[in-house]
């Protein structure tokens, strides 16, 4: 099952220059994934409206004006393509709540340590996964995350990557993030029997062993589901918690 592309690379998914080109020739709005329509249950769940949010890797996404509309008040949104950012700042001027700025998630020092309660991340370990020196490049953005996340804050994973191929990158040391995995079915996914997910089912968490890996014989319902890591940053008097207590099974 593990599902990753990072030995087969075509693009430098990390490069600005990929994704400026792509901005100019692809001007519409587009989502990765899945839609606000569909994370919404995780999202009011697990993010206060009032919180302080930092949308990594925000391309022309309509993710964060769909969160302001049903609530959310304080949006920074940051990519590494500059044309994205000033295409976004020219199209949300009027819109207090959604800030913009042009940033690589591996160095994001402008902002001080604690700065936020919630960072959400659709997509964009995904690329940097697939790009030249994947390990090194997820590891500087999930140092700079963890960084930036207040005691207690989360980080909201939203990837096609299974167990196997997040949670060594998740797991490192000095992290402490206490991390429940939840796996929601591909955008139209429609079960055998003419039936789709409910909001109840999604919001179930999907035990994970010790090792961080699905239990054996563990049938996805969707074989292309998507995988939302929500990690807790716990606090330094916490104990590490790595995984959800009620979510762990032995291996």
């Amino acid at each position: 099952m593990q599902r990753d592309v990072e030995n087969f690379n075509s693009y430098n998914y990390g490069d600005a220059t990929y994704w400026d080109a792509r901005y100019i020739k692809e001007a519409g709005a587009f989502d990765w994934y899945q839609r606000y329509s569909s994370l919404r249950p995780f999202f009011l769940k697990f993010i206060p409206f009032s919180s302080r949010i930092l949308m990594v890797g925000c391309g022309n996404a309509v993710l964060s004006e769909d969160m302001v509309k049903d609530g959310y008040e304080d949006i920074m949104n940051t990519d590494i393509s500059s044309v994205a950012i000033e295409m976004m700042k020219k199209k949300y001027k009027d819109i207090p709540q959604l800030k913009y700025m042009t940033m690589d998630v591996r160095d994001m020092s402008f902002f001080q340590d604690d700065s936020f309660d919630c960072v959400v991340d659709k997509g964009t370990l995904d690329s940097l996964m697939c790009g030249t020196d994947a390990p090194l490049s997820a590891a500087q953005m999930l140092g700079e995350v963890s960084r930036l996340i207040k005691a207690g804050g989360i980080y909201m994973l939203i990837t096609y990557g299974d167990p196997t191929v997040r949670v060594p990158h998740l797991n490192r040391h000095g992290y402490n993030w206490k991390i429940t995995l939840y796996i929601i079915p591909r955008p139209g996914f429609v079960k055998p029997d003419g039936t789709s997910s409910s909001s109840e089912s999604i919001l179930e968490p999907v035990p994970i062993t010790e090792s961080g890996r699905l239990p054996a014989g563990f049938v996805l319902e969707d074989p292309e589901s998507h995988y939302i890591y929500v990690c807790q940053k716990m606090g330094e008097g916490d104990p590490a918690a790595h995984f959800e207590a009620e979510s762990v099974l032995p291996l």
